[in-house]
């Protein structure tokens, strides 16, 4: 049994776990302001938001594709559709800044990017126009210029700069930003069916990916809910970091301590998908996918970070992430087991880490060829090195002899030079879709040299490195 809240109404049901929830929105309980679209997770027509309930019993809202979504990731949330933000004679304020800013024109987007900004408005911060933008960033209109939405998104915005926090629900319900059932959620939610569900079948994190290529296949599966077997905690020691690999992209963007250690990371992991896909995506779901160009592989590859790995009878073992990938989409992972977390020693003072990523477009892409670098530099000698680089080879590539050659060396222009020359000997670049292989060694190339210069700005320039 399924059990969730579907807008303002308590859902119990017995369909296939693996049926996706927009199939079930739709199809089942006939809600069609929710469209199919892409069914990739790319254009956004799809999205609802997902509610989950807070120790605090608040709840968190996120906008998801639910294209992508099995049934059993749903279970114990509260999910809301374009139908579940309506008000009951009126628009509400998202609903009214997209029709005065003439946003529209077929409509066919019009409910994801409803959505996408009620869900900005339900997060418990005073966003920026810059969030606004970035919350509909997973969100596609193919008939309109972008200005009018944008300034709707201003309008929604800027209205929330007022927002009250102490009391943010009946704030929200008093602005008509959302409905008043909102503010008896918490209580419903705490009242749903609690105990696990679904202990067999296929286990799925996210489903990002999965779902993309499988989706069909996995309609009339039993699927088992991630959260009752992996954790998404970011738990931190003195020296170490351990992440529940169900954690999703959003939830390391958005943990204080872990920015705090990687000053850059929103800017980095922005650049792996839209906010929707950020929200859903999970670590364990990106490793097991073991695709050549997966972003958090290559950003963890170059943490030097550890994998716990389960298996059904809860026996554990560790390996090493650069251990874990063996030939194109081949894993050391069996048929019984399942990636519990991941574990990576957190920097010291003269160590310093560096993410890039090349795409066809800067955003909302996958990579071309993606690279990461943690550098531990004392009196300007490398004392160590990790080095990554993705769409260069069969696998997400862990970059040892480049690394081990840095090692000891004093940091200067002619060993990195030398060092990218050792780099070239590890990669094997193919032609495809996204560039032919002269391209992606070039590309590898100017990465590499990327960490140094943003890295160590006093030290290198662009022009040192310019053939």
């Amino acid at each position: 049994m399924i059990e969730f809240i579907l807008n303002n109404k308590i859902i119990k049901t017995e369909v296939k776990s693996g049926m996706t929830l927009l199939y079930f929105i739709r199809e089942n309980q006939g809600l069609k302001g929710t469209k199919s679209g892409c069914k990739e997770g790319d254009c956004g027509a799809c999205t609802v938001l997902s509610g989950t309930l807070q120790k605090d019993n608040s709840v968190d809202y996120k906008s998801i594709t639910s294209c992508l979504t099995p049934m059993a990731n749903v279970h114990g949330k509260h999910i809301v559709t374009v139908e579940g933000v309506n008000l009951k004679n009126e628009l509400n304020l998202a609903q009214q800044a997209i029709k005065d800013n003439f946003a529209t024109q077929c409509g066919f987007c019009t409910p994801g990017f409803v959505n996408s900004l009620s869900g900005l408005a339900l997060k418990h911060t005073h966003p920026t126009k810059a969030d606004g933008i970035n919350a509909l960033s997973g969100n596609i209109c193919r008939c309109t210029g972008y200005k009018s939405i944008e300034k709707a998104a201003d309008e929604v915005t800027s209205k929330l700069q007022e927002k009250d926090h102490n009391n943010e629900l009946e704030w929200l319900v008093e602005n008509k930003f959302i409905p008043n059932y909102f503010k008896e959620i918490p209580l419903k939610l705490k009242a749903l069916k609690s105990d696990k569900n679904n202990s067999e079948g296929v286990l799925v994190s996210g489903g990002t990916d999965l779902y993309v290529r499988h989706a069909d296949a996995l309609l009339d599966q039993d699927i088992q809910q991630a959260i009752n077997f992996v954790s998404n905690n970011i738990e931190f020691s003195d020296t170490k970091c351990t992440i529940g690999v169900g954690a999703s992209v959003t939830d390391l963007m958005e943990n204080k301590q872990l920015n705090s250690y990687y000053p850059n990371l929103k800017s980095d992991l922005k650049l792996l998908s839209s906010e929707q896909i950020r929200n859903m995506a999970s670590l364990g779901g990106n490793f097991v996918n073991a695709s050549p160009i997966g972003d958090m592989a290559i950003f963890f590859l170059a943490l030097n970070a550890k994998l716990m790995v389960q298996n059904s009878i809860a026996e554990t073992r560790e390996i090493a992430l650069k251990d874990f990938f063996l030939d194109y989409k081949k894993i050391d992972l069996k048929d019984n087991e399942f990636i519990q977390s991941i574990t990576f020693n957190l920097p010291d003072k003269s160590t310093y880490f560096n993410f890039e990523k090349v795409s066809k477009r800067t955003h909302l892409d996958i990579a071309t060829v993606n690279a990461a670098i943690s550098i531990n530099v004392q009196g300007n000698i490398v004392v160590n090195a990790y080095i990554s680089v993705g769409g260069v080879a069969a696998i997400p590539r862990y970059l040892s002899k480049t690394a081990s050659y840095l090692m000891g060396k004093e940091l200067k222009k002619e060993y990195i030079l030398e060092a990218q020359e050792v780099l070239q000997s590890e990669i094997s670049p193919i032609s495809d879709v996204r560039g032919t292989d002269q391209y992606k060694r070039l590309l590898a190339r100017q990465l590499f040299f990327a960490h140094f210069i943003k890295l160590y700005p006093n030290l290198f320039q662009l022009k040192d490195f310019v053939a």
